[in-house]
């Protein structure tokens, strides 16, 4: 199989849910973006498990905050992947991709189907996220810290060659902040006025090799953003109105500044006995725990109302 296609790239069948909420209420935007993270993360659990291997917890803190914006925010076109004027987005925590793959796949980029195929040989969809391979890749990313660097490079293309409007979004996590090239890559952000990037840090918490204050201390996160020149924003990751009203103030902020959010966000989000568990940064669930996990999902999934 060529795994090389992206450049190559026809549209699929219309992904199940589309971008256009505009008819909709506050509230009814989020119930819906809800639902929509709940099968996000179905779909996760769904993929780990079937590869028996995979990084789930960190994609299931990620989840509903990059609903919010492959959903709701987000100026892409799936038919057009390449489209010049489109926002970008980066995992820069490339190891969570499972999520993102997620999002590319209910939003029509490529099929549902093909998400079983994760970490497969000859599947696009490895482990980590790799762009010549898949239509809506903006980086390949994996590599801690690179994929922030990238993102602040495309904003700098956007802002400074192109003159272009559209938003970078990157999303990094709170371990990774450990990399030196995260700050070279802020102190160029602040130096460049990118008010056109957006980085979103996940602040689960946990970690490869334990809790963050155990592996390396990072706080004050907020004040050192700030000191490095970045507008500094927190939100609840799992609140979706706090989510979406933080994102659109991002999103629309022109004040010369890059800016930051930091996500309060818990590891294994959406399962009880994945939620804050260090084993499940990279590990698989067995057959039982994938039925145990299943079943809470889907048991969210009826409580919250089918999307139509």
């Amino acid at each position: 199989m060529d795994t090389n296609t992206a450049g190559n790239y026809s549209s699929p069948a219309r992904g199940r849910y589309s971008r256009n909420a505009s008819n909709l209420t506050f509230d009814a935007r989020v119930a819906r973006l809800n639902r929509i993270a709940n099968t996000m993360r179905q779909n996760v659990v769904d993929m780990v498990y079937t590869a028996q291997s995979g990084h789930i917890g960190g994609a299931l803190s990620a989840a509903d905050f990059v609903t919010a914006l492959y959903f709701d925010l987000m100026n892409i076109d799936p038919a057009n992947p390449h489209w010049e004027d489109r926002d970008r987005f980066v995992l820069s925590k490339g190891h969570a991709c499972p999520i993102w793959y997620s999002a590319l796949a209910l939003r029509g980029y490529f099929p549902e189907s093909e998400l079983k195929t994760l970490r497969k040989n000859g599947s696009r969809l490895q482990g980590h996220p790799i762009a010549t391979y898949l239509p809506g890749l903006d980086a390949s990313t994996g590599s801690l810290g690179l994929g922030f660097a990238q993102a602040v490079g495309i904003a700098m293309e956007g802002k400074l060659l192109k003159k272009k409007d559209y938003k970078v979004f990157a999303v990094l996590g709170d371990g990774e902040l450990d990399e030196g090239v995260i700050w070279e890559a802020s102190l160029a952000a602040a130096k460049y006025k990118l008010d056109n990037l957006v980085a979103i840090v996940d602040m689960n918490n946990l970690q490869l090799d334990g809790t963050i204050d155990e592996v390396m201390p990072i706080e004050p996160v907020d004040a050192k953003f700030r000191a490095f020149g970045f507008d500094v924003m927190t939100m609840d990751g799992h609140d979706m109105a706090d989510v979406l009203t933080t994102l659109t103030k991002a999103r629309n902020a022109r004040a010369g500044k890059p800016i930051c959010i930091l996500a309060n966000t818990v590891k294994g989000k959406g399962v009880n006995f994945m939620e804050h568990q260090l084993d499940w940064h990279g590990k698989a669930p067995n057959d039982e725990q994938y039925k145990k996990a299943c079943d809470e999902l889907q048991a969210c999934k009826e409580l919250e109302g089918v999307e139509s």
